[in-house]
C-alpha cells in the first residue's frame, strides 16, 4: 500500500497497513539536507528536495508545501526579512494604520513571488510523486492573515474596538485564501492545509464570526475544487472542538493541549483527528519508547480515522532515533 492508498483509505474508513503519518516538517526537513532556512523559505526546489528525503528517511505518508505563516502577507506587501538560517521577520505590519485598509490590495497568487513560490512546489511534487503520496499545499486562514497584517495584539483588540473594520479585513483575506488554494490545487494538490493559529486566542463567540464563516467558505471552495481540506490551529483548542468539527474540514489537527480522547469519543467516528502528542516534551526530549507509547495512544483514543502526527511541527533537533519510533508504533499498532 503506497502513501497514496494509505490516506484515501483512512479517509474512508477502510482497512489500511497503518495509519498515515502526517507529521509537520518544515525547519527539521531544511536541516535535514543541510540547507540553511533561508533558502527552504524561498527557494521552492530546496523544500520539495527536503521534503522528499523526510518522505524516504522517515516514512512521511504527505508531501508537504507549508513553510512559514508570510507567504500571502509579503505578497500583500508587508516587508518581511529572512535571516540566514532563523525564522522569517515581519518588520513592519502593512496595516499598522487602520485606514491603510483602503489601500490595501489583494494579491495575485501566480505574480506574488513567495505565492508563486510554493505554487511551483507543488507543481514539483506532483512532477516527482503524484498519484503516490498525497500533496498539500497551503493558505492561512482569513483571521491568521488579517492578524499578520495588522499583527496579533492589535487584532485582538480590533475584534472589540472596531470588529466591523475586520469583517471587511476578512472578506479580503478570505477571497485571496481561496485563490491561492485555487492555484494549488491546479498545479497539483490534493490536500489544502490551513493555518488559524489566531483561532485559539479569542473566544469561542469570536471564533464563531471571526473565524469559523470564512474557514467555512475556504472548506467550501476547496472541496468544489476537489481537493481535501486540512484545518491546523495551534494552542488550546478544547472550546472549540465542535466548531472546528462544523468547519467542513476533513482533517481535524488537534495540538498536544487539546483532550484527544475527549475529541475521538465525541467525533472520533466521523472525522479524522491529526495528533497530538507533545511535539517538544516527547518528541524532542522523550525517549523511544516514550515517543512508541504516545503514539499509539493518540490513535487509539482518536478513533477509528485518525492520523498520526504531533500536536504541531516537528522541532529542530528531534532525534532520528524518535522519528523511528513514532512509524514503528504506526506499523505495530494493528497488532494491540
Amino acid at each position: 500500500m503506497n502513501a497514496m492508498e494509505r490516506f484515501r483509505n483512512r479517509l474512508a474508513g477502510e482497512p489500511v497497513d497503518r495509519p498515515p503519518n502526517f507529521d509537520i516538517f518544515m525547519q527539521f526537513a531544511a536541516h535535514h539536507i543541510g540547507q540553511p532556512l533561508a533558502a527552504y523559505y524561498q527557494d521552492y526546489r530546496v523544500l520539495v528536495a527536503a521534503n522528499l528525503a523526510i518522505i524516504n528517511d522517515f516514512e512521511i505518508d504527505i508531501a508537504q508545501a507549508i513553510s512559514d505563516p508570510f507567504r500571502e502577507t509579503a505578497d500583500f506587501g508587508a516587508p518581511i526579512i529572512f535571516p540566514p538560517d532563523d525564522l522569517p521577520i515581519s518588520t513592519a505590519p502593512l496595516l499598522a494604520d487602520p485606514d491603510n485598509l483602503s489601500k490595501l490590495k489583494a494579491p495575485d497568487p501566480y505574480s506574488g513571488k513567495r505565492m508563486s513560490d510554493r505554487i511551483e512546489a507543488v507543481r514539483s511534487f506532483r512532477e516527482q510523486v503524484g498519484g503516490e503520496i498525497p500533496i498539500m499545499g497551503w493558505v492561512e486562514g482569513a483571521l491568521a492573515e488579517a492578524a499578520d497584517l495588522r499583527s496579533p495584539n492589535e487584532i485582538m483588540m480590533d475584534v472589540v474596538l472596531r470588529p466591523e473594520w475586520v469583517e471587511e479585513l476578512l472578506e479580503i483575506c478570505v477571497e485571496v485564501a481561496i485563490a491561492f488554494a485555487r492555484a494549488q490545487v491546479e498545479a497539483g494538490a490534493d490536500i489544502i492545509g490551513l493555518g488559524d493559529a489566531v483561532g485559539s486566542l479569542v473566544s469561542p463567540a469570536m471564533y464563531r464570526r471571526f473565524a469559523l464563516p470564512y474557514e467555512k467558505r475556504i472548506f467550501e471552495a476547496v472541496h468544489e475544487m476537489g481537493a481535501i481540506a486540512r484545518l491546523h490551529i495551534c494552542g488550546d483548542t478544547n472550546r472549540i472542538v465542535p466548531d472546528m468539527v462544523a468547519s467542513g474540514a476533513d482533517i481535524i489537527d488537534l495540538d498536544w493541549m487539546v483532550d484527544m480522547a475527549a475529541a475521538g469519543e465525541q467525533f472520533g467516528d466521523r472525522v479524522p483527528f491529526c495528533g497530538n502528542f507533545d511535539p517538544v516534551v516527547v518528541m524532542l526530549e522523550g525517549t523511544p519508547d516514550e515517543v512508541y507509547a504516545a503514539t499509539q495512544h493518540c490513535i487509539k483514543v482518536g478513533g477509528p480515522l485518525t492520523f498520526s502526527n504531533a500536536g504541531c511541527e516537528i522541532p529542530l533537533g528531534t532525534p532520528h532515533a524518535n522519528l523511528h519510533a513514532q512509524s514503528r508504533a504506526l506499523w505495530d499498532i494493528n497488532d494491540g
